[in-house]
């Protein structure tokens, strides 16, 4: 039988792609993860990772065997959860993922709110875009994933529950003095400075109906580097209001693009009813983003 620890240390170093920040996370040293994962091997006859260079690289096999234990894992969180969940809110854990503009405005609040509220319920965070966060959350690696949607982002798989949180409008930033009404044609010449996968995509869909394809010289999902990019003129870029709501350089100038609106959703994976700490998370949210 594989052990659970060492499979938890393989997935840990897939997710980080690196022994010394799967050592760090796990709180091992560095000899330590390298002896499980040469166990785990020893235990399935198979070579799981690639000494390449100074770093290293899973092979077919540990690709395999760690995407099985990311879910194996998170399946057995999910049940140590739901199981303290039974002895009510007084105890338990509950695990959010949410993009960075999330957690730099309105998910602190809702943490706080929760943990007055249930001062023994534990609340676990991690910062990850939408893709990642819902790869999470089928996982079962959390339990509520904050994301967000374009009108033209593709849907969900099936299984994926949404709860709508708020809408975010999207604002052009420039260095200018603020003197237009954000026609974004009339920066068809400019260098454009890109997001996340996801904003990127919406950005060539708002250029695209002004009727040009934008030339993204940078490519950041640091909210505080576009806008200090922006600042120094080397580019323009779109941001949300999360965003600048989380950071504002001085140096900016922002003004609003009508029609571009995300929307922010908590979402859940699985039938419900939710268990009681999940349940608690999502009113917190929906309270905090609706006051």
């Amino acid at each position: 039988m594989l052990d659970i620890v060492r499979l938890r240390v393989l997935a840990t170093v897939a997710r980080h792609g690196s022994v010394t920040a799967a050592a760090r996370e796990l709180h091992y040293s560095q000899p330590s993860v390298s002896h499980h994962l040469a166990k785990l091997e020893a235990e399935t006859g198979a070579k799981l990772i690639q000494r390449v260079g100074r770093g290293i690289r899973l092979t077919e096999a540990g690709r395999l065997l760690a995407e099985r234990a990311t879910e194996i894992i998170g399946r057995l969180d999910s049940a140590s959860a739901e199981l303290s969940a039974h002895v009510g809110l007084r105890a338990g854990r509950v695990r959010l993922a949410a993009f960075p503009s999330a957690l730099g405005t309105f998910v602190p609040q809702a943490a706080a709110a929760l943990a007055r509220e249930h001062p023994g319920l534990e609340l676990r965070l991690t910062e990850t875009e939408p893709p990642d966060a819902l790869r999470m959350l089928r996982a079962g690696y959390v339990d509520v994933a904050v994301i967000f949607r374009f009108e033209g982002t593709d849907p969900e798989d099936d299984g994926i529950r949404l709860l709508h949180l708020l809408d975010d409008t999207s604002y052009l930033v420039t260095s200018g003095a603020g003197d237009d009404d954000g026609d974004l044609a009339s920066y068809r010449d400019s260098r454009w400075i890109g997001g996340c996968d996801r904003c990127r995509s919406h950005l060539l869909e708002l250029c695209a109906r002004a009727g040009f394809e934008p030339e993204i010289a940078f490519t950041t999902d640091d909210a505080v580097a576009v806008q200090a990019l922006v600042a120094a003129g080397i580019g323009v870029t779109a941001l949300p209001s999360l965003a600048l709501r989380a950071h504002r350089n001085p140096g900016v100038t922002v003004i609003e693009l009508p029609g571009s609106t995300r929307r922010v959703y908590a979402a859940t994976y699985g039938e419900p009813p939710d268990p009681p700490a999940t349940a608690a998370l999502l009113a917190t949210l929906t309270s905090v983003t609706r006051s």
